[in-house]
């Protein structure tokens, strides 16, 4: 597949999840509103949006200006994760704009497709079956896997360079679909070609650094096959 804008002929694909393929990030937000409320915790609304692709050091230092203990963060955090995995079954996890038409695509194409989340194996689980969409990818990582083999957690590219290690692609044959900066970061990390589809948060003067296209959606990039 060529591209306008990117090298090379593709024949692989990397997806981020949250925020890129579902809507979760919108969810994650929403929930994160509701647990400080139940929980009367003083977190002004905009504050979650730091938690959009945060880095693990963001995260503990978001924990550590609002949470008297870890008890208070973990009952937060825990409520948060209940709420979206029940919005989830209520049908309230949508794909974003475009995905549907461009997994067809891709699909129509031959291309290899895997996802590579931060997310835990059993929440991607749940966010594809439930969405329908699991049948598309020829495998995905998660969390778990960056334990499992001791990887370094994104902005570092570790779990693209797993990710194209099992795709048995070469790098240039690949490209990676995120919305967020610290992803972004990561595809660039793992020398990459880095597309991004920003979802809550613009991009920065970095992201524009980092990324080799930006689109504002699946169905821009769609366009932009030559």
């Amino acid at each position: 597949m060529q591209v306008k804008g990117l090298v090379g002929d593709i024949k692989g694909v990397i997806f981020d999840l949250d925020g890129l393929l579902v809507n979760s990030e919108k969810l994650y937000w929403q929930a994160n509103i509701q647990a400080a409320q139940e929980a009367k915790l003083d977190i002004p609304e905009d504050s979650y949006l730091k938690l959009t692709g945060a880095t693990a050091k963001d995260m503990q230092n978001f924990y550590h200006k609002y949470f008297a203990s870890e008890m208070e963060r973990d009952a937060f955090i825990k409520r948060t994760d209940d709420l979206v995995w029940q919005w989830t079954d209520e049908g309230k996890l949508k794909l974003q704009k475009g995905v549907q038409e461009a997994l067809d695509e891709f699909k129509s194409r031959d291309l290899h497709l895997a996802i590579a989340s931060s997310n835990y194996k059993r929440v991607i689980e749940h966010a594809i079956t439930k969405t329908g969409i699991k049948s598309y990818f020829d495998f995905y990582l998660s969390y778990d896997d960056v334990e499992k083999f001791e990887l370094a957690p994104k902005p570092a590219g570790d779990i693209y360079e797993l990710a194209a290690k099992e795709l048995k692609l070469n790098k240039h044959e690949l490209i990676i679909f995120e919305d967020s900066s610290t992803g972004i970061t990561a595809s660039k990390d793992a020398g990459i070609q880095g597309i991004m589809i920003p979802d809550l948060k613009s991009p920065s003067l970095k992201d524009k650094k980092n990324a080799s296209l930006i689109c504002t959606s699946f169905l821009d990039f769609l366009e932009k096959i030559a």
